[in-house]
Formats: C-alpha cells, sequence, structure tokens
C-alpha cells in the first residue's frame, strides 16, 4: 500500500473540491512531507490528532487565493512502491520555468525539498512535485 501516494491523492481531490481540510492516516512520513508543504507555502496549516475511533490523524488545512482560486495547481507522485525513483543531486529536476514549484526527496538527512538538497549535495529518492 502507498501511503505516500494516499496522501497526495487526499490532498489533490480535497483540493479540486475546494474543500477546507482533508484528514489522512498519521505517519512520520507524511507528517514531513506536509510540514514542507507548509514551509513552501502550499499549503495553510496541519496537525496530529486522535479521530473517532481513537486512531492517530493528520489533519491537512488547504489554502486557497482571496479569490478562492487553488494554491496547489497539480501534485505528482514521482517515485512509487513499483518503481523507486532514486537521483543524485546534481540530477535533481528543477522546476520548469522557475516557477511557484518543489521537489520533496527522502535523503539520508530525512525529507527535503530539491534545491535544499542539491544545496547540501545529498541525493535520493524523489518522493514528489507539487507546482
Amino acid at each position: 500500500m502507498d501511503t505516500v501516494g494516499n496522501l497526495l491523492t487526499s490532498i489533490r481531490n480535497a483540493n479540486e473540491k475546494q474543500k477546507e481540510r482533508v484528514d489522512v492516516p498519521l505517519s512520520k512520513l507524511k507528517v514531513e512531507i506536509v510540514k514542507i508543504l507548509k514551509e513552501e507555502g502550499f499549503v495553510a496549516n496541519y496537525k496530529t490528532m486522535v479521530g473517532d475511533d481513537k486512531r492517530a490523524l493528520l489533519r491537512v488545512f488547504l489554502k486557497y487565493s482571496p479569490t478562492k482560486e487553488k494554491v496547489i495547481r497539480g501534485i505528482k507522485r514521482v517515485s512509487r512502491p513499483g518503481l523507486r525513483i532514486y537521483r543524485s543531486y546534481k540530477d535533481i529536476p528543477r522546476p520548469r520555468g522557475g516557477g511557484f514549484a518543489v521537489t520533496i526527496l527522502s535523503t539520508s538527512q530525512g525529507v527535503l525539498t530539491g534545491a535544499s538538497a542539491r544545496q547540501k549535495k545529498l541525493g535520493g529518492e524523489i518522493l514528489c512535485q507539487v507546482w
């Protein structure tokens, strides 16, 4: 089961329907991914909580412009369980056109953005791209 893929799909679907928030099962990797999305300005906030059935949840609050335009225009899972994608720091994809986009990697020093991984000269598994 692809937990990161489920997180990204939940965010993508809630964003399409312009929902205020989305709840997904909690994991440390998901928290790190959402933390980066918050730092980069793609989501408004997040918090961990316990649901009605005593299960740990990650609640992600989505972000929209004042005119209700979506901040997340696209979100794509790159590496998946059937085909892992690893890159050295030199080969980490850059945003096209220099736009408002981020690549998220899992490295030996934790989950990082593509820019910070290049700066630290770290390669790793490319988890997803958000624009």
